[in-house]
């Protein structure tokens, strides 16, 4: 059995980022144990303005793509038919409103940082580390509930749904710790030319963009990790 790293820098309010995550669970899945991966999220902000005004989302993106809002529409609903596929909820996706999601990056470093024995997960055994527990809650309230991710409280109930602790997550919250690391991380990533997120970096040398098919995603990863073994 071979084990991989894999980086996946990606943004809360991504719903590719989500897709390419489920994704990669079924190309695993498809792989049958051969590879495991030791996954760390990274972090990446679609809307890094702290100042942002929510507003929603359809508009949002319209005035972005530069794209009229039925178009805009069609996709966000295949988008949705996508997840469901998939067994993401995102009932909430036409109603969500856009916002910043950097406290929600900072959160995601204190759960990773706090719960060091379990930072990262073995896909292929489907154990889930802290981490990414808490992404997924924060997928959860984003696109299933439109839930305003940048409110603390919606961030701490996202915190409980992972089964982490509130308390501390809370004093996170008040401070400005982890500010320094995303900031960092971001950077550090922005400089290396990834740009558009879902990025799959593999053992911090190979890069995969996007939310590619499971099997695309599986056949690459078996190249990896053959190219690895011989290393």
């Amino acid at each position: 059995m071979t084990r991989l790293r894999i980086d996946l820098v990606s943004d809360i309010a991504c719903p590719w980022c989500a897709i390419g995550y489920a994704r990669l669970q079924q190309a695993l899945q498809s792989l049958h144990g051969a590879i495991e991966v030791d996954l760390h999220w990274r972090a990446f902000e679609l809307n890094p303005d702290p100042a942002l005004v929510p507003e929603p989302i359809l508009p949002a993106l319209c005035r972005k793509y530069g794209v009229p809002e039925a178009q805009m529409q069609q996709s966000q609903q295949m988008l949705m038919q996508l997840a469901a596929g998939l067994g993401l909820n995102f009932s909430g996706m036409e109603q969500r409103l856009t916002c910043n999601t950097f406290d929600a990056h900072r959160l995601l470093k204190w759960a990773a940082a706090t719960y060091p024995a379990a930072s990262a997960q073995t896909l292929s055994a489907q154990s889930v580390s802290a981490q990414t527990a808490l992404k997924l809650a924060l997928f959860e309230a984003y696109f299933g509930r439109a839930e305003q991710i940048s409110e603390h409280d919606v961030l701490l109930r996202c915190v409980e749904a992972a089964g982490l602790d509130t308390d501390a997550a809370a004093q996170v919250l008040k401070s400005t710790q982890f500010a320094d690391e995303v900031r960092a991380e971001e950077a550090a990533y922005q400089q290396a030319g990834i740009s558009s997120v879902p990025a799959f970096v593999i053992n911090q040398r190979y890069l995969i963009s996007g939310a590619q098919e499971p099997a695309q995603l599986a056949q690459t990863l078996k190249q990896i990790a053959a190219e690895a073994a011989g290393a």
